[in-house]
């Protein structure tokens, strides 16, 4: 077996089936064998920016993905993306063509390089993107691909493998057994779910919130066992929405600081403990850094540590503390706010679309198990507090917030669950970074729902700068509606609405015209979601130390 088809049978066995990339020459070795394996298919995307996207989306709903890139062009164009799986949690192996070993050690002026005969810039420019690195040779392939596929696991990030073309292509040397999963110390186990006991013991009230890390590590069933067991009521925070059910009869709703649901706030800042898993307190996360929770009365159970109060437990898995935690948590009755969603639309048929109008009629078409992609910005910040139907998935890229990423992320997910209703919100600025992705639909002959909000402009933008009329948050004037067509997608139902009638009459046509669908919503300029209005008033906390 040569150094490129073991790597992949290794992803293969670790359930990848699709890598996504853009063919170049450096990485024709990766692409043949991808084409030549007989369990797996090379998703080639528009633009290698594109391809990291796709498979942020793909790992997202699949748990892992791969990416092929050639040397130095096509590398650099998708470390943006690797960058937001780093920042995001998403174990995404990284494989990237490199010139043949030869030509690197004479130093040669090959295509690709910076024309300085070195050749180790790009590989040292991923270091702070990605968990582990490495080059593959064929003595070290198999250590290393273990190695790397374990830090992918561990850490839920992406790593980077190099391929000098001809090294890609000889046999593996050696073997070795794949690197065992880290085991938690029995005594620091207990010690850490004793404290976690003993805190909840003591309290009257207390709420669970579970965060991304609970999606991302794939344990939202222990993580629901916990909510089961100690029948204690859960709320989310913006990054962490849908990680667990939100039909479930103990959740609240949505968690924004002071931005959002005072409700939901004055609960969960008066409880005697916030019991974290796997949660974050970034700026979004907190409403601007509104939250105010007591660190001396909160529990957070990360990846691969707890903290209860300022008492740090290291070295100890998620899974290993909520199976443990599950059998001697206490179960406790406490009287919590009921979980609110957007309401019923409101607004006249014949007149323009609203706020109150369109995210209301969005959750409404909301089905079981659909997977909702919200681009950054005003858009996923209405549909955040969307009540969502059970099995569904709420995505978004809030922590990294690339603007773009949703398009191509969109195409990611679908392709881990075809099988599945994707439905792609974003706002039209967003799209025009890659709205070339839309053509990937079609190939694969995915059938998604897709709107672009047409606001006139980078309409977060203007919220959040001293000048909302500034130059530099116009756009080009697209005729969104068309692009469909001119990017191949035969048969689609595409069109433009401008009054409530027509939102609600082309989302019932999507709904059952059996192909794609591509609506472009046109609001007023200033037609902002209340939380993103919300960050327009609380600029200083957003933007301070």
């Amino acid at each position: 077996m040569t150094v490129i088809q073991h790597v992949l049978s290794r992803l293969r066995e670790l359930g990848i089936k699709d890598v996504f990339g853009v063919a170049g020459d450096y990485a024709f070795p990766i692409e043949d064998a991808v084409c030549g394996h007989n369990e797996m298919r090379w998703i080639g995307n528009c633009n290698e920016l594109n391809a990291a996207y796709a498979a942020d989306g793909y790992a997202r709903i699949h748990g892992m993905a791969a990416l092929s890139t050639t040397y130095g062009v096509g590398e650099l164009s998708a470390i943006n993306g690797i960058a937001g799986a780093y920042a995001e949690y998403l174990p995404v192996f990284h494989l990237v063509g490199m010139p043949a070993s030869g030509v690197q050690a004479a130093r040669r002026l090959v295509h690709h390089t910076l024309g300085n005969g070195e050749f180790d810039i790009f590989y040292n420019m991923a270091e702070p993107m990605v968990c582990a690195r490495a080059i593959i040779t064929p003595e070290n392939c198999v250590a290393e691909t273990e190695r790397l596929i374990a830090a992918a696991l561990h850490s839920r990030r992406p790593v980077y493998m190099g391929f000098p073309s001809d090294f890609a292509i000889m046999p593996v040397v050696g073997a070795v057994q794949p690197v065992a999963a880290p085991t938690a110390d029995p005594v620091v186990l207990d010690a850490a779910v004793t404290a976690i006991v003993d805190t909840l013991s003591g309290c009257k009230t207390a709420c669970i919130v579970p965060g991304i890390l609970v999606s991302r590590c794939g344990l939202a069933d222990e993580a629901q066992a916990i909510v089961d067991a100690s029948n204690l009521p859960f709320t989310t925070m913006f990054m962490d929405k849908c990680v667990l059910d939100e039909t479930h009869p103990n959740y609240i709703g949505m968690y924004d600081g002071k931005l959002m649901n005072e409700q939901v706030r004055a609960f969960v800042e008066g409880c005697d403990c916030v019991f974290g898993i796997g949660a974050m307190l970034t700026d979004f996360n907190s409403g601007s850094f509104t939250a105010q929770v007591d660190r001396s009365k909160s529990i957070n159970v990360m990846h691969d540590m707890v903290r209860v109060g300022s008492a740090f437990y290291n070295n100890i898995g998620m899974k290993d503390v909520l199976t443990e935690l599950v059998k001697r948590i206490p179960r406790k009755e406490v009287q919590a706010p009921r979980v609110e969603g957007l309401g019923a639309p409101q607004g006249d048929p014949d007149g323009k679309i609203t706020v109150d109008y369109l995210y209301p009629r969005w959750q409404q078409m909301l089905k079981p198990g659909d997977m909702l992609i919200a681009e950054t910005g005003t858009s996923s910040m209405g549909l955040g507090f969307a009540h969502m139907p059970k099995g569904s998935t709420f995505q978004n890229q809030t922590l990294w917030g690339s603007i773009g990423w949703a398009t191509p992320a969109a195409f990611g997910a679908a392709m881990a669950a075809p099988h599945r209703r994707t439905i792609l919100v974003t706002g039209e600025g967003s799209h025009q970074l890659t709205a070339q992705e839309v053509s990937q639909f079609h190939r694969f002959g995915l059938k998604p729902i897709i709107f672009v909000l047409n606001n006139d402009g980078y309409l977060i933008e203007r919220l959040l700068c001293n000048d909302p009329e500034i130059y530099y948050n116009d756009l080009a004037k697209w005729h969104y509606a068309r692009l469909p067509e001119a990017l191949g997608c035969d048969g689609w139902f595409t069109t433009r609405v401008t009054t409530c009638f027509e939102l609600d009459e082309a989302i019932n046509k999507a709904e059952l015209c059996g192909t794609g669908a591509y609506i472009e919503v046109v609001t007023d300029r200033y037609a902002a979601s209340p939380l993103s209005q919300k960050l327009h008033e609380t600029r200083d906390s957003l933007y301070s130390a």
